[in-house]
C-alpha cells in the first residue's frame, strides 16, 4: 500500500457524522451499521477539495468535459461498458434518484416490485409515493440467495407491475448477479413492459471470482428500458458530498426523469461532489485496489473468528459489498432478545435484519469497512455476550 493506512483509527465523533453522533446509546458503543467507511478518502480527492477551498469561491457549478471523461472512463476500464455522456443525469444521491424515478415514471397506485430482504429505502420510495408495493422474496439455497423467477413473473402478471427496482450487487445479502440471472430478469420485464431501475452503487465492491455486470449492458433492449443508478459515494467514501450519476439511455425516459427533477427544483450539483468524483475516478484506482484487498482480509478475519469462536452465528458468504449478512437463528433467541443481546449486552450498533423486510428476522447486517482492530473488538464483545446467554447449550 502507498500513502494510506486502513488500520488507522479515526475519531469521527463531533464531525456531524450520523454513524456516531446521533445515537441514544452508551458512549462506548461500536458502530458497524450505516454504509459508509471509517477510512480516509484517497489523497487525490483530498488534494482536489483543498485546492478548491484555497480558491475560495463556491458558486453555481456544473461538470465539465474532464468530469465526463473520468466518469465514462471509469466504467469502461472497470466494467468494459461504454456509456454516452448524454445518458448522464445528476442527482444528489441514489435514493433521491429512486424517488424521482418512481414519481416520474409511474402513476399513483401503480405496482412496483422489489426483492426482499433488501435495502430499506426501497420500501419507502414505493410506499411514500403512493404506489403499491409488491414483494418477491429471495430464496436462500445452501447459503446463496436466488431469485424465485416463477414467483417473480407471477407477481408481475397478477399485480400489473409497472416498475422493478433491482439492487445490484444486492444489499444486504451480498449477491453479485450472474449474467444469466440478469438476462432472465430483463426478458421477463421486457415481456411485460416493466421498467427496471437498477441501484448499482456497490458495483465496485466484488470479491475474487465475482464480476459485476451493469444491467444496462445486458442488451440494447434492456438498455432502452432501464435506469442505472451509480455514485462514487460508497466506493470512495463520499456520501456527504451529494453526487450521483444516473444513466438513462432512452431519451423519452430521460426527459420524464429530468422533468421531475425540475419540478423538485434540483438544478446544480454540489461543486465539491463534482471535484471529488472527478478526482476519484481519475486517480483513485490504486487506492481502491488496495482497499479491496484490505476488505478481503477483513472478511477472512470475520469468517475465521466466527468459525473458531461463534460457530452458532452463520455468515452468508458475500460475493460483493462491504456489508455482511449474519444469521443468528442458531442462538435460539427471538427477535427482541437478539436486539437486546446486540445493542445492550454487546454494546454494538448493527442493522437489525428486520429493517430489510420480514425475511431478515434474526439476521444482522454488519459493515466491515472499518479498521480490523475495531472488528476484533466488536466480535470479542459479541462472543462474550453470547457466552452469557442463560441456559444455552454449547
Amino acid at each position: 500500500m502507498e500513502n494510506w493506512n486502513f488500520d488507522e483509527i479515526i475519531d469521527r465523533r463531533g464531525t456531524y457524522c450520523e454513524k456516531y453522533n446521533f445515537q441514544d446509546r452508551p458512549e462506548d458503543t461500536l458502530s458497524l451499521w450505516v454504509a459508509d467507511m471509517d477510512f480516509r478518502v484517497c489523497p487525490s480527492v483530498t488534494k482536489a477539495l483543498c485546492q478548491r477551498v484555497e480558491h475560495g469561491v463556491y458558486g453555481y457549478s456544473s461538470p465539465g468535459e474532464e468530469y465526463y471523461e473520468a466518469l465514462l472512463g471509469w466504467f469502461s476500464s472497470r466494467f468494459g461498458w461504454k456509456a454516452e455522456k448524454e445518458w448522464v443525469v445528476h442527482t444528489p444521491g441514489v435514493v433521491y434518484a429512486l424517488n424521482t424515478a418512481v414519481r416520474s415514471l409511474t402513476e399513483p397506485n401503480d405496482a412496483v416490485l422489489i426483492l426482499p430482504p433488501v435495502y430499506r429505502p426501497f420500501f419507502n420510495v414505493v410506499q411514500n409515493n403512493g404506489r403499491k408495493l409488491v414483494e418477491s422474496p429471495l430464496v436462500e439455497k445452501e447459503g446463496v440467495y436466488q431469485v424465485n423467477f416463477e414467483d417473480f413473473e407471477r407477481k408481475i402478471v397478477e399485480n400489473s407491475v409497472k416498475m422493478f427496482i433491482l439492487c445490484s450487487p444486492h444489499n444486504p445479502v451480498g449477491r453479485v448477479w450472474k449474467r444469466d440471472e440478469l438476462e432472465q430478469m430483463a426478458q421477463i420485464c421486457l415481456r411485460h413492459n416493466v421498467l427496471v431501475i437498477s441501484d448499482e452503487i456497490h458495483a465496485d465492491f466484488t470479491y475474487p471470482g465475482q464480476q459485476h455486470i451493469p444491467f444496462i449492458s445486458i442488451s440494447e433492449q434492456a438498455a432502452q428500458h432501464c435506469i442505472v443508478c451509480t455514485a462514487p459515494s460508497k466506493t470512495f467514501n463520499l456520501a456527504g458530498l451529494q453526487c450521483s450519476n444516473i444513466f438513462i439511455p432512452n431519451p423519452e425516459i430521460r426527459a420524464a426523469f429530468r422533468g421531475e427533477l425540475s419540478r423538485q427544483g434540483f438544478e446544480f450539483p454540489n461543486v465539491m461532489g463534482i471535484l471529488a468524483c472527478q478526482a476519484a475516478y481519475t486517480e483513485g484506482g490504486p487506492w481502491l485496489d488496495d482497499l479491496l484487498q484490505y476488505l478481503e482480509g477483513n472478511l477472512e478475519f470475520v469468517r475465521s473468528y466466527l468459525r473458531e469462536n461463534l460457530p452458532c452465528v452463520r455468515l452468508i458468504e458475500p460475493q460483493g459489498t462491504y456489508l455482511i449478512w449474519l444469521d443468528f437463528h442458531g442462538l435460539g433467541l427471538n427477535a427482541e432478545q437478539l436486539e437486546d443481546l446486540v445493542s445492550n449486552k454487546a454494546r454494538l450498533w448493527l442493522d437489525d435484519g428486520l429493517i430489510f423486510g420480514k425475511e431478515g428476522e434474526l439476521f444482522e447486517r454488519v459493515n466491515i469497512a472499518a479498521p480490523r482492530s475495531i472488528l476484533r473488538q466488536a466480535l470479542d464483545r459479541l462472543a462474550e455476550a453470547v457466552a452469557h446467554i442463560p441456559h444455552r447449550d454449547s
